[in-house]
């Protein structure tokens, strides 16, 4: 992995770069941004970088790097509870190596749900474990068998349980010589404070719409035209442009399922929401918050395509022709309230509240929301 291999961030690149050729490395970084801009894949090629000795150029252990396999490279992820594993045996990732090598190798841009599908656990909640912080200790006390750097990649530190959370702040005050945290973080909020203080923050954009244009034109062989439409769509996101290429996406059944709701609100179909409610039920977690964030988004683009402005408004054909009938149904009565119902779905999903209910309740509510239109002004 090197950095041409990222997509866009030339700013957090050369940040990176410059901070390790001025011999200014911390002992921690953390890497933050929204989802699929490139967060892993900046601390894969940075972790490369430094393994290499500060060269882009193939060199000391190439071979290694090549197949993310430097024996000095550890990496630390959420893992789940596997019906096998004893009651005393705290999951690490060691468990999970397979698949995680597996997953890096095919691409450095991912989501938390292909990580669950990979290990057979959609409906679980991954954390790390207090075994984690223990075998990071033991792998960290070992000298570098390569004389350099040893270089701790820690996917989704907010979600450490409290007592691995205080075991790696001790492990970061008082870090092995020659060791490097860096933390690929999205939710930086919902770290402990003092380990927050004690890394060196490195905010990480959106990719610019024009690198994932470029991107996709080379990498996936879209069109020219298709892909300024992709890229547009996807706000910055790359594995949003990805899915979005790919035949029967994610979105058109997140489309699919809008659809449904709105007609079936309209319609006050209450037996037909029910069952929409055991559909969305069955999604598992992580991806019934995807559907709510796709709802949001959808929502916020049928509120804009009533000003008649095309460049403020970013979907699919499909999408659009829906929102040709359905966009007046979203204005400035219910845009609020119904972004409220939306994002406390979220905070409930996110709290192991039982989807079918949450589902059942917003869908309710979307009857008396969906009456909020002009005519009622």
């Amino acid at each position: 992995m090197k950095f041409n291999d990222v997509i866009g961030q030339k700013e957090a690149k050369q940040r990176l770069m410059q901070m390790y050729g001025e011999n200014r490395l911390p002992h921690a970084i953390m890497l933050c941004g929204p989802s699929g801009c490139g967060k892993m894949a900046l601390a894969l090629a940075f972790a490369c970088h430094i393994l290499r000795g500060g060269t882009e150029e193939d060199g000391k252990g190439e071979a290694m790097l090549a197949k993310m396999e430097h024996p000095d490279l550890h990496f630390t992820y959420p893992t789940i509870k596997r019906p096998g594993m004893g009651s005393d045996h705290k999951p690490v990732s060691g468990d999970f190596a397979a698949e995680w090598h597996s997953m890096i190798m095919q691409s450095p841009y991912f989501t938390m749900d292909r990580w669950m599908r990979a290990i057979g656990a959609e409906n679980q909640q991954a954390i790390i474990t207090a075994g984690e912080s223990d075998e990071l200790t033991r792998k960290l006390s070992l000298k570098s068998s390569q004389g350099g750097y040893k270089i701790s990649v820690i996917w989704l530190p907010e979600r450490m349980n409290i007592e691995c959370a205080n075991k790696l702040l001790k492990m970061i005050e008082e870090p092995p010589s020659h060791t490097l945290f860096i933390m690929v973080c999205n939710e930086p909020e919902k770290l402990l404070e003092t380990i927050r203080s004690r890394t060196q923050t490195v905010r990480v954009r959106k990719i610019d719409e024009e690198s994932i244009r470029k991107a996709l034109i080379e990498r996936r062989s879209i069109s020219e035209d298709a892909a300024g439409r992709i890229a547009r769509m996807a706000n910055g996101d790359w594995t949003k442009a990805v899915e979005l290429t790919e035949t029967g996406s994610e979105n058109d059944l997140f489309l699919d399922m809008f659809q449904s709701l709105m007609r079936l609100a309209y319609m006050r179909r209450i037996k037909d929401l029910k069952r929409w409610s055991e559909t969305m039920q069955g999604l598992g977690r992580e991806k019934q918050k995807r559907f709510l964030e796709y709802f949001l988004r959808l929502i916020r683009e049928n509120f804009m395509y009533n000003f008649q402005c095309p460049e403020l408004t970013y979907m699919s054909q499909r999408e659009e022709d829906f929102a040709h009938n359905f966009a007046r149904f979203v204005n400035e009565n219910n845009i609020i309230p119904i972004n409220e119902l939306a994002n406390r779905a979220i905070r409930d999903i996110g709290q192991n509240a039982n989807g079918k209910i949450v589902f059942f309740d917003m869908a309710l509510q979307m009857i008396v929301l969906l009456m909020q239109n002009d005519s009622n002004r």
